[in-house]
């Protein structure tokens, strides 16, 4: 299978672009994502010709406005540089399923950056760059290296990573009314751990084939921020009790009952996740059912990655 591409901080992937001539390797994002995603790496600091090594910058606030400037030499601005190629290298960010930037950084930080204000630290601020970049892409999943020590906010983005990838394989290969709703239907457990599907629900029940297109580009800026809200112990177990709904007729009052015990178990943080979701597998294995075996849920991205292991 084709590599998902997704875009990166240059630094975090081992190149030597840091101010200081250094990287920071991430083992976990070379090393196990790097088996499943292709990393487009960007920094945007070298790009602008600051060199390196070079000058530390930060952000500072200055009438009201964020500045990006040197901290010894403040004359120094690159505020106006570093948005000019955020916008210049838009194009080549248009194929990208994800982007994992680094915290804290002046340019590529995604949140909680510092920015001075009469030389006092805030963390309030956003790299200039990303900025640009989320204001540009506001469906792609971004998420800081940092972020994704956290099993809920690492999971979260690679879900949303796997989500906009079939989407874009979904009009790659022709959007079409009836790959919109299975696309939906494959999904719908998915979304149902993220929040409420009615409203995607009767967005879609309103779709034609002459307004698929308007209806889908609703659907997908609907679906992308709604999937940003990690899903909660309790809302997986409501879906886990939903798709145990599916084989009322086929488990016997011990296999039930020790079903019950393990989704209990899950919601009592007794056990990760992946502990009703293997035994909901095995039950399917015995008692196939066409909606729960193309449902994404049980198994939404390479069971490699692990993810629900920790949850």
């Amino acid at each position: 299978m084709n590599k998902i591409p997704i875009g990166i901080s240059s630094c975090l992937i081992g190149e030597n672009v840091r101010f200081d001539g250094g990287h920071k390797r991430d083992a976990y994002i070379t090393g196990t994502l790097g088996e499943h995603f292709e990393f487009r790496p960007f920094c945007p600091e070298v790009a602008i010709g600051l060199g390196i090594p070079r000058p530390t910058i930060h952000l500072v606030k200055i009438a009201g406005d964020i500045r990006c400037v040197g901290v010894k030499n403040p004359e120094l601005e690159v505020t106006d540089a570093l948005r000019a190629y955020a916008q210049g290298v838009s194009p080549l960010h248009a194929d990208l399923c994800g982007y994992i930037v680094k915290k804290d950084s002046p340019s590529c930080g995604m949140e909680r950056v510092k920015v001075f204000t009469n030389g006092q630290p805030h963390k309030e601020g956003i790299g200039i760059y990303t900025e640009v970049l989320l204001k540009n892409n506001p469906l792609l999943p971004v998420e800081e290296e940092g972020r994704l020590g956290d099993p809920g906010l690492r999971e979260n983005f690679i879900q949303r990573v796997y989500v906009l990838h079939r989407w874009k394989n979904l009009l790659a290969e022709g959007l079409t009314l009836n790959r919109l709703m299975h696309f939906h239907a494959r999904h719908k457990l998915i979304i149902m751990s993220h929040g409420d599907y009615r409203e995607l629900g009767q967005l879609l029940a309103s779709a034609t084939k002459d307004n698929v297109a308007d209806i889908a580009d609703q659907y997908i800026k609907q679906l992308m921020p709604m999937l940003k809200n990690v899903a909660s112990r309790g809302s997986h177990v409501n879906v886990l009790q939903h798709i145990q709904g599916y084989l009322k007729k086929e488990l016997d009052s011990d296999d039930k009952a020790e079903l019950c015990e393990i989704i209990e178990r899950y919601r009592n943080g007794e056990i990760p996740l992946i502990v009703p979701i293997t035994l909901l597998k095995h039950h399917f294995r015995k008692a196939p059912d066409p909606y729960i075996e193309e449902s994404f849920y049980l198994s939404p991205y390479p069971q490699e990655m692990r993810l629900t292991n920790q949850l």
